[in-house]
This record gives structure tokens, C-alpha cells and sequence, in this order.
């Protein structure tokens, strides 16, 4: 009886062990956990000269689902950053004003949990959100719509208008920096905790044995030379490191000027098929082996590739409730839609 009880205790000790080493290992290289504790999340996504407040947040939500931010009418954040597919559009190139496909073919990055990344954009062009929302609403082949015109929109729209004085004080000038700062504020919420945040926030039992040997696979590979810090991702890096991405000619993208591309992040990655910047790739496992031979020069088995993907599914974390909010009536000032 001795034995067995001693023969178990070694068996525990050994397995707490292993689980407090790869702790220690994914730290080391440079994972780190979504905050457990609101007020040290806070911490990382809260901007005092712009703080977030519950009046922001859901003002910037109803911005965020509003169409007549589009040219057409037709088109809002959500339409290429769907919360309910995983913050993407699920489709290879984004779809915009008149029906126009992105002219670089470049594909819709998720929104969620794009607070953690240090660049905007496939080429970095932006540095924070409230830059990066600028761009989409004014871009020909996306909204397609002037700063002006959204300007007049939504200050014709009385409901609007009392909105942001709530929000930012009576004397608020409701113009486009303010109008996508506060969708902006919006997106900053869009945080999704996961299982493998309470693996690195001391849970090791979080993450089963299956899961763990992924993760290790994961760090030897070499995997987190690239998709590192909370996003797993959203830093710039350089691509094609080891040999030609295989769909490199499907549409026109470099990166940006040094040849550097955004690293995708990988939470709820299993939502955000297709992968890579020209969205060419469906198969998750076929995805990591591709960036096996493209970014790290080595070959990366199937089985290898399959006990990897068993931990990136670890990093479908838990969506804020987000109810489809009810935008305020147009008034008989508002611009009609447009589109040519």
C-alpha cells in the first residue's frame, strides 16, 4: 500500500513538475496571459486621455453596426469584422463599396483582441485603433466614405448628437477623430480570454496533456519567434523567411516598405479561416505547416502539425456579450445613401 501511495505521489510531483517547466518555457518565450484581474486589463488597454467609459463603449458599439457610416448605407465595421465569425468575414479578399473586392486581394483580420497589437494594418501603416478606424470608412474599395459625410451624418441624427454629449461633455465637436476614436474605444473591449490565459495566469491544470505536448511542439518549433506577447501576434515581422510563401503571386502585397507584414495573432484562430494575408490557405494544419517552410526552413509532419493545432484551439476564448444594438432614426437631413 506504501508503494502504491509513494508510486503515485513521485507520478503527481513529476507531472506538476512538467507542467511549472513549460510554464516557465512559454513565458521565457515571450507568451504572455490576458490580465485574470480587470483592473491590470485595464491597465494595458485603458488610454487616460481617452478613457474608457460605458457611455463610449456603447455609443462606439452602435457606430461600429451602423451602415449609414458607408457611402452606400449598406456597409458597416461589422460587415468585415463580423462578431459573430470570429471578428472576420470568412472569405479570402474583403468585399466592399460597390461590391469591390479588396484591389491587393488582402483579407479581413479579426478585431477582436486587436487592442494587444502593436500595428494596424497587413503593412503596419497605423499604430493604434482609433489611426486604424480612419482608414476603412474613408477607403474607395471599403465605406468609401469622406470624413465629411459621415460628419454630416451623424450630426443630423439628433439621437447621435445627444449621445456624445453624454459621452464626452456638452461642448464634444462631433467630428470624424472623435466618430472613430469612439468606435475605437469599442474595439479596445473586444478581449478574449481563453484557457491558455488561465494556463499562464497559474492554472496548469488548464490545459490537458494533449494540449501542453502542442504548446511544447509550438515553442521548440520555433513557432513563437514570430507570434509572441499577449495577441500571440500583431507585431511587425519579416516574411518568406526561408523559402516563398506558395500563393505569393495572388494578389499584389509586399508589406510595407522594408518588406515587413503584420503577424496574424492566433487566438480564436480556428474562427478565422482562411489564413494568411491573401486568405489562401482553409485547413488550419496545413497552415501551420506552410509557415513551417516559409518562416522557420523546416518541415513540419502532419502529426506534428495536428498536436500543434490541439493547442492553438486553446486560444478560442470567451466573446463579450454583445447584443445587436438599435441605431437612432435618420432625420429628413441626413445624406442618402450613395452609390456610385
Amino acid at each position: 500500500m506504501k508503494k502504491i501511495t509513494l508510486a503515485v505521489c513521485i507520478l503527481g510531483a513529476s507531472t506538476l513538475f512538467a507542467s511549472s517547466s513549460l510554464l516557465t518555457k512559454a513565458k521565457q518565450s515571450g507568451l504572455e496571459a490576458i490580465p485574470a484581474s480587470k483592473v491590470e486589463l485595464m491597465k494595458l488597454i485603458d488610454d487616460k486621455k481617452d478613457p474608457i467609459t460605458k457611455e463610449k463603449v456603447e455609443l462606439g458599439k452602435k457606430l461600429y453596426f451602423d451602415p449609414r457610416l458607408s457611402k452606400s448605407g449598406l456597409i458597416s465595421c461589422n460587415t468585415c469584422h463580423n462578431l459573430g465569425l470570429g471578428g472576420a468575414d470568412g472569405i479570402p479578399a474583403a468585399i466592399g463599396h460597390g461590391w469591390t473586392a479588396n484591389p491587393h486581394h488582402l483579407n479581413s483580420p479579426t478585431v477582436y483582441n486587436s487592442v494587444f497589437f502593436k500595428a494596424q494594418f497587413w503593412d503596419g501603416r497605423s499604430p493604434h485603433l482609433a489611426d486604424q478606424a480612419q482608414g476603412p470608412v474613408q477607403a474607395g474599395p471599403e465605406m468609401a466614405a469622406p470624413a465629411s459625410l459621415v460628419e454630416q451624418r451623424i450630426n443630423s441624427i439628433p439621437e447621435y448628437v445627444s449621445e456624445f454629449k453624454v459621452a464626452y461633455g456638452k461642448d464634444v465637436k462631433v467630428d470624424f477623430a472623435t466618430i472613430t476614436a469612439t468606435i475605437a474605444t469599442f474595439e479596445k473591449t473586444l478581449v478574449t480570454p481563453s484557457k491558455f490565459d488561465d494556463f499562464l495566469n497559474g492554472k496548469e491544470k488548464a490545459l490537458t496533456a494533449e494540449e501542453k505536448k502542442g504548446l511544447t511542439l509550438f515553442i521548440d518549433k520555433g513557432c513563437t519567434s514570430c507570434h509572441t506577447g499577449i495577441a500571440l501576434g500583431g507585431t511587425m515581422q519579416a516574411f518568406e523567411v526561408a523559402s516563398k510563401y506558395k500563393f505569393t503571386n495572388v494578389g499584389d502585397f509586399k508589406g510595407d516598405a522594408k518588406g515587413m507584414v503584420k503577424t496574424p495573432t492566433l487566438r480564436n484562430i480556428t474562427e478565422t479561416a482562411p489564413y494568411f494575408h491573401n486568405g489562401q490557405i482553409w485547413s488550419l494544419n496545413e497552415a501551420v505547416k506552410e509557415m513551417g517552410s516559409v518562416q522557420l526552413g523546416i518541415e513540419i509532419s502532419d502529426a506534428d502539425a495536428a498536436q500543434i493545432v490541439t493547442f492553438l484551439k486553446t486560444l478560442k476564448g470567451a466573446k463579450p456579450a454583445i447584443s445587436y444594438p438599435q441605431l437612432p432614426e435618420s432625420s429628413i437631413d441626413t445624406a442618402k445613401p450613395e452609390f456610385n
